[in-house]
């Protein structure tokens, strides 16, 4: 464990060591990696999504059991039984709440004035305003290389769009797996990283050490709508392009069968998950036969993730995968993190001398104006 810290608005928030983030990854942020990340002094995400209330409960028990440290838990704002998963996060003091979707505001309030911090996750800026406007307490934003459901905007533009707009903690996602990306987060305004393919490939993740080697042994990611109707970045398998060339009736089919499968394995009635996909239609603005695809992620990717077979299930995946080539502990991988974005923010004080024209031979520091005859960013458009 290391001595150096960086002091953020984000570990002052949350009370965790180092301004890392673990994020909460569907069949693949459990117990294990939770505390472990959380004894290494990141902030550990237990995925809630797939599991019932019951079970969340006992997961957040384990948890407690393997750490004393801060952690979250990530819930479906969408789930017809959210009010009862934010009332057990109160009940168990968990730290963090964060939220692939916007939570409602009536949500957000009831967690923060039990001191619960609320973190939704955004891939535009409007989103960002909007759940600042109701009381989160820090955003987290995923630009178009991450894993999982994606948006199609770089970090790059999405971040400082993002830090700009609001003034609350914004964390970084997507892109992200050494301390050079830490570094460039915290400067561009970011309170600290979020990182998801990163921590599914260490030593502590439960995914199968074979479905690993295959994330390692793979380059290439592609964002598909074929997994459940949205954008979604996997790994590029046979199976994936095989639901790329699938026609739209045998896709259905396949997602009502899946649908029938979560039904059985997450304990939900059938009116349960009508009521689910009544939910998500709503917030989502779906139409049902995305509704019904959208049973397709959870089976999916617990096939692969669980299992072991990926020839038969999706491998979300963010763009860094072809960057990563061994499996680390939490506790190593994180120290390696902090200390070298250390050492970066440090040479750049050291080395760099700003100056008003270009060096000798060198080129004038660009400001933040465009530059003439140059493309400037296209800005979103305000609602």
């Amino acid at each position: 464990m290391i001595g150096q810290v960086l002091d953020t608005p984000l570990t002052r928030l949350t009370g965790v060591r180092h301004p890392v983030v673990q994020t909460g990854m569907g069949w693949v942020a459990g117990p294990r990696l939770v505390s472990a990340v959380a004894n290494a002094g990141g902030l550990g995400i237990l995925a809630a999504a797939t599991m019932t209330l019951d079970r969340l409960a006992a997961a957040i028990a384990e948890v407690r059991a393997r750490t004393g440290a801060p952690f979250g838990v990530n819930l479906r704002a969408d789930a017809f039984d959210a009010r009862d998963r934010a009332d057990l996060l109160i009940a168990e003091r968990v730290k963090v709440a964060s939220f692939a979707l916007a939570p409602s505001r009536e949500l957000i309030a009831r967690l923060k004035d039990a001191g619960v911090v609320v973190i939704p996750s955004v891939g535009a800026r409007r989103h960002a305003e909007k759940v600042e406007a109701w009381g989160a307490d820090a955003v987290l934003v995923q630009g178009g290389e991450g894993g999982g459901h994606t948006g199609p905007v770089a970090t790059t533009l999405l971040l400082p769009q993002v830090v700009d707009a609001v003034g609350i903690p914004v964390i970084a996602a997507g892109g992200f797996f050494d301390g050079r990306g830490l570094a460039a987060a915290l400067a561009y305004g970011a309170a600290g990283v979020a990182m998801g393919t990163r921590f599914l490939l260490t030593r502590e993740s439960t995914v199968p050490d074979p479905v690993k080697r295959l994330y390692l042994g793979m380059a290439e990611t592609v964002v598909t709508r074929q997994v459940d109707g949205m954008p979604h970045r996997v790994l590029r398998t046979p199976l994936v392009d095989a639901l790329e060339r699938a026609g739209r009736v045998s896709g259905l089919v396949r997602a009502a069968r899946n649908a029938a499968r979560f039904r059985r394995l997450s304990g939900l009635s059938w009116p349960g998950l009508i009521r689910d996909g009544l939910a998500m239609k709503h917030g989502r603005e779906l139409t049902w036969p995305q509704v019904l695809m959208a049973a397709n992620t959870p089976m999916l990717l617990k096939a692969a993730m669980v299992d072991g077979r990926p020839d038969l299930g999706v491998l979300a995946s963010g763009q860094v995968v072809a960057l990563i080539d061994d499996l680390p502990s939490c506790e190593d991988l994180i120290d390696e993190i902090v200390s070298m974005a250390a050492d970066v923010l440090g040479g750049l004080g050291r080395n760099l001398v700003a100056s008003r024209g270009p060096v000798d031979g060198g080129c004038p520091v660009a400001s933040r104006g465009a530059v003439e005859g140059g493309n400037p960013v296209e800005k979103e458009a305000r609602p």
